[in-house]
């Protein structure tokens, strides 16, 4: 009954992550397809050399606190006040840092208008601490439909406010106000929804005695970021914000397409796999399950993108973006891989490894930032293809740190994988071959959705996927076999 339970909170939450994370994704391509219309690569170059500045303060305010307070079976009120003042604590620390260090980040592009966008922008991660706690309160109790709406009423809001100014023409100043509504929004939401309030018995000491933990996770949260917004500040120093830009865009559509799946793996996995830690061989079943499933979503939506991915930015950008259509296609490679690595990251956190989680995106973050310089004088696109390879082949020592902590081996989790991603890159030949002397951009885009689709469709169904005859099940309200 237990197992049952669990297995239905699970199925259930991945379900509601996929359709929230799905519908959100959606609205806001919806409103970045207009966006397009109306900025060019220098709006979102401006914005994508900032962005690795407010994302590194969002994650010293947090701290790690959220995964830590997750982790807890029963955090107390003294937990989650604590952890709540000393987030308000240090985001208005950073955040006059900040405000006084823009100048210098202005300086070091060369971009004087980068002064009061940065001071704007900074907003965000100053505002995000308020909901800190609350949305911790959402995840660790898997209130993943709560969480999903908080998201989608933050990205319809936002939305509109962004392309409001952009029609107005406040040209890269609607991104900015885009992102800031969006997380004081998000924030609002997770107020409503969560029934944890504050109290003025502030005592920091719970927190302390936390980030023996969390430390690490922060620290972890710091190098991924570097690691994901190591482009934006070399190609914003070396090659100037119309470059940033186009690689801006593409990144943004893949993260949109990536962030859907992603969405599902990070609302549910570290506290499904908390619960059944004690029982090795059953975690080791709930992991194998969750990997075949992200496997089964991942390899066809991420690998199909890429293949449509030069029609799809002229469609919808126009030909000032072409050159964000290739990048896209490399991106999306990586991108297929990205949902893998959160579970593998989460299989650490839920094992109480932080060190491990640390010590993995660490050297990985290394390895990125190592090659992206030395092959800086070759140019941008060697950039790129070796930033793909390398996330994808560290899934490898990903799959090590999981056979030590767990005892998977390597030929269980080919199993697992292997056979989709052969699936869909026999789908996706199929489909390139059959559609290659389309010329309409337009029939050529549907066609290829359309007809990559039945046929992956089929093909799992013939061969009897056992995941993909689960997941209809559950669509139809019946039981998930084992």
């Amino acid at each position: 009954m237990e197992q049952e339970s669990l297995k239905s909170k699970t199925a259930g939450g991945m379900l509601w992550g996929g359709l929230s994370n799905g519908l959100m994704q959606v609205i806001g391509a919806a409103f970045g397809l207009v966006l397009l219309r109306y900025l060019t690569p220098e709006d979102y170059g401006k914005v994508a050399m900032l962005n690795i500045f407010a994302a590194l303060a969002n994650a010293l305010q947090e701290s790690g606190f959220m995964a830590a307070l997750c982790n807890r079976r029963e955090p107390t009120h003294e937990e989650y006040n604590s952890v709540f003042w000393f987030n308000m604590l240090v985001s208005a620390s950073l955040y006059v840092i900040l405000w006084h260090c823009a100048p210098l980040i202005a300086r070091f592009y060369d971009d004087l208008d980068l002064i009061p966008l940065a001071r704007v922008l900074f907003l965000g991660f100053l505002l995000s601490a308020f909901g800190t706690v609350q949305r911790a309160y959402l995840f660790g109790h898997l209130r993943v439909r709560e969480l999903g709406l908080c998201s989608l009423t933050a990205m319809l809001l936002s939305g509109m406010v962004g392309i409001a100014m952009a029609v107005r023409g406040f040209a890269y100043w609607a991104i900015v106000a885009q992102a800031v509504c969006f997380v004081l929004v998000t924030q609002a939401m997770a107020w409503f929804f969560s029934p944890w309030r504050p109290t003025l018995s502030i005592c920091l000491a719970p927190a302390w005695r936390m980030f023996g933990f969390s430390s690490k996770l922060m620290l972890t949260n710091i190098v991924t970021i570097l690691n994901l917004h190591a482009f934006s500040v070399l190609l914003g120093r070396f090659f100037g914000d119309h470059l940033a830009g186009v690689y801006s865009n593409a990144k943004k559509w893949n993260d949109m397409a990536c962030g859907t799946i992603n969405g599902m793996v990070t609302s549910t996995s570290q506290p499904t796999l908390a619960q059944v830690t004690d029982n090795i061989g059953r975690y080791r079943q709930v992991f194998r399950k969750m990997l075949r499933f992200i496997s089964f979503v991942s390899f066809p939506a991420m690998l199909g993108l890429g293949l449509v991915a030069q029609e799809f930015i002229l469609l919808a950008g126009g030909e000032k973006w072409r050159e964000s259509g290739l990048i896209l296609s490399l991106l999306c490679l990586h991108g297929a891989f990205v949902p893998l690595t959160s579970l593998y990251s989460n299989l650490t956190l839920s094992r109480g490894r932080s060190d491990v989680n640390m010590a993995c995106t660490v050297g990985q973050c290394i390895a990125v930032w190592t090659g992206l310089i030395l092959l800086y004088p070759f140019g941008f696109l060697p950039m790129v293809v070796y930033f793909v390879a390398l996330n994808i082949a560290w899934l490898a020592i990903w799959q090590w740190f999981a056979w030590r902590l767990t005892g998977l081996t390597f030929m269980e989790a080919l199993r697992d994988t292997v056979p989709f991603l052969v699936f869909t890159l026999i789908v996706l030949g199929l489909t390139w071959w059959l559609t290659k002397g389309i010329d309409n951009l337009w029939l050529l885009l549907l066609s290829r959705i359309v007809l990559a689709a039945i046929l992956y469709g089929g093909i799992m169904w013939l061969s009897g996927a056992k995941i993909m005859r689960e997941t209809i099940h559950y669509l139809f309200n019946k039981k998930i076999q084992n």
